[in-house]
């Protein structure tokens, strides 16, 4: 997960347990997750992934965002479009080499596929149907993680719409009869049975989040740790980014949501401070607690504790 609960020590302790680990690039500088990988590879020689934002398009309304601005207190001046420093980040994982990069919000072009091959570098590509499957395939992916429904954080889906996202058994099933690509299944996997399911419906692996939120290694906010150990329902928002992601229904998500644009990444960078601020203050109502539909599953355990737990039945 970008945003802070995915650390080096995170991806280290991952790694050493015996599974392959990502590094979250996303709302980090090109610089930042140099620094990352440099101290993952000291630490380790095992193989690792890094994960990037594919850009969206600019197609927020100027006047949307204004007016929820206004709505939650923001400044409108806060609210920018950015590529998440796309070319940087491209830059960084061709010279470094990573064994994976993997992309989330869209598929890269095959010319960006191609080159990534050429250093060596497999290529994974988020899809939420098979639609999207099918476009990645011919992109050149050599896997795709299948995020179903249940899955925590941002849908990674390739146009922002709002259709209802497929359970993830459903979707796999779907995905499998459309491309013959390796599928990781993705979504709301917090115990051992689920790995097992999502390996009995056709995934090669299961991809799991959420389940390590709670591990010591784990970057994950005071506050977001507490709302993890309670029992509220989930929910999918755009509250919080002006995008659809599954989070821990709070106080925020019930007063803003039915108003919050289509506007990403400008509503994320709009709500950045107000949650910054939220949780700098131990405010679990006023930041994103994003989580899957299987986070009370998740435990205050070591990672190799949960990697193990989560494996027994494979």
């Amino acid at each position: 997960m970008a945003g802070g609960p995915t650390t080096p020590a995170l991806v280290v302790a991952a790694l050493d347990a015996g599974v392959l680990a990502f590094l979250a690039a996303g709302y980090r500088s090109a610089a930042d997750v140099a620094r990352d990988l440099a101290e993952v590879r000291t630490a380790t020689t095992r193989p690792v992934g890094v994960n990037l934002f594919v850009p969206t398009l600019d197609e927020a309304a100027p006047e949307a965002i204004a007016a929820y601005a206004a709505r939650i207190g923001a400044d409108p001046a806060d609210a920018r479009w950015s590529d998440d420093g796309w070319d940087a980040k491209l830059e960084l994982v061709l010279r470094e080499r990573p064994a994976v990069v993997s992309f989330t919000f869209g598929c890269p072009p095959s010319a960006v596929v191609d080159a990534l091959h050429e250093r060596g570098i497999d290529v994974w590509c988020t899809v939420t149907s098979a639609t999207e499957a099918r476009i990645a395939a011919n992109a050149g992916a050599d896997a795709l993680a299948v995020q179903g429904a249940e899955a925590g954080g941002h849908q990674g889906s390739y146009d922002d719409t709002d259709d209802e996202p497929l359970p993830l058994l459903d979707l796999l099933r779907e995905v499998r009869t459309a491309v013959e690509l390796p599928l990781v299944g993705a979504g709301g996997i917090g115990d051992a049975a689920r790995v097992r399911a999502v390996l009995d419906a056709g995934a090669v692996a299961a991809q799991v989040g959420t389940a390590l939120l709670l591990c010591p290694e784990a970057g994950t906010s005071a506050p977001h740790r507490d709302a993890l150990r309670g029992d509220a329902p989930t929910a999918l928002t755009r509250a919080f980014s002006g995008r659809r992601a599954r989070g821990i229904v709070n106080d925020f998500m019930r007063e803003h949501d039915p108003y919050a644009p289509r506007g990403y990444p400008q509503v994320h960078y709009l709500t950045a401070p107000l949650r910054a601020a939220a949780r700098e203050a131990g405010d679990a109502q006023r930041i994103n607690l994003w989580a899957g539909t299987g986070y009370r599953d998740a435990r205050q355990e070591a990672v190799a504790d949960a990697i193990r737990r989560l494996v027994e039945l494979v």
